[in-house]
């Protein structure tokens, strides 16, 4: 009993619940007088229904009082009190996590390359491998082939085959009608010039590829490959690195025989998006 008192929002209940019942005894006794000593006189409406009228009475002051008070209330509840400054399951949830994520992130900040990746494989075959296959390559069709994503091959097959997206207003790519050479180049050009990533390609393939970019690509993603305006296509410039799979993870992402749910719920924190991309970018 004393460790509920100390909770201010029971206080505050309990506060309420007393107010309200000393208001309708006093409300109740006040109506139960009048009812036994009122008298029928006083100035009545013209309106008659069958010859009855009603009489023009003012607002009752302690129903107007009241009414005021608990509008006033009413804001304070909403601005003020509950549940922005209060206690709220969710919200201790929400500092739970955090706390583990902080806890989690500086304790293993040092990982080596091979055990980020490690790291990385654990997650996937826990939260991804039961659509994407162990081997991360889509279990034959089922959904998106990993093995290739985050590289060129994997543009070149966008490029050729066109994507459901990941919700953006540009809605879904059609497919280009290009050689798979030509494909080729265009992605050289954006993993090289436009991705953090700058994955090495020869300067002809590049300069090729940068052609038709503008030829077939910047109306929605713009020159720079962020895209043409937030939130309608893709940014280019974060595909193959962690931040693109950030978007993919907040998003989903549509497939042409279902949908890739928001994994927002999992809250990943940036250190095991790292890892997960690092492992699906791996030979492993």
């Amino acid at each position: 009993m004393q460790s509920l008192l100390n909770d201010n929002m029971v206080l505050l209940t309990l506060f309420g619940a007393f107010a309200i019942l000393v208001l309708t005894a006093f409300v109740v006794s006040t109506y139960f007088n009048k009812i036994k000593h009122s008298k029928a006189d006083g100035v009545l409406t013209d309106d008659s229904w069958d010859g009855i009228k009603e009489f023009k009475n003012d607002l009752p002051i302690g129903w107007a009082a009241s009414f005021l008070c608990v509008i006033i209330w009413g804001l304070w509840y909403i601005f003020v009190g509950y549940p922005l400054n209060a206690y709220s399951q969710i919200g201790e949830y929400n500092r739970e996590v955090d706390n583990h994520n902080n806890q989690f992130q500086s304790k293993w900040a040092s990982l080596s390359q091979s055990e980020l990746t490690t790291m990385g494989d654990n997650i996937f075959q826990v939260q991804c491998s039961q659509c994407h296959g162990f081997d991360k390559t889509g279990i034959n069709g089922k959904a998106a082939d990993l093995s290739v994503w985050g590289r060129v091959d994997h543009i070149v097959k966008v490029i050729l085959e066109g994507s459901e997206g990941m919700n953006y207003t540009g809605v879904s790519m059609i497919p280009i009608e290009m050689s798979k050479d030509n494909a080729r180049d265009v992605a050289n050009f954006v993993m090289n010039s436009l991705s953090e990533a700058k994955i090495p390609a020869s300067a002809d393939s590049i300069a090729r590829g940068k052609e038709l970019y503008l030829n077939n690509c910047v109306a929605c993603h713009g020159e720079d490959g962020k895209g043409l305006m937030p939130g309608f296509a893709p940014d280019l410039t974060t595909y193959g690195t962690h931040k693109f799979l950030q978007e993919v993870l907040k998003r989903g992402k549509n497939g042409h025989i279902g949908k890739m749910p928001s994994f927002e719920y999992a809250k990943f924190s940036e250190f095991q998006e790292k890892a997960l991309n690092d492992f699906i970018l791996s030979d492993n």
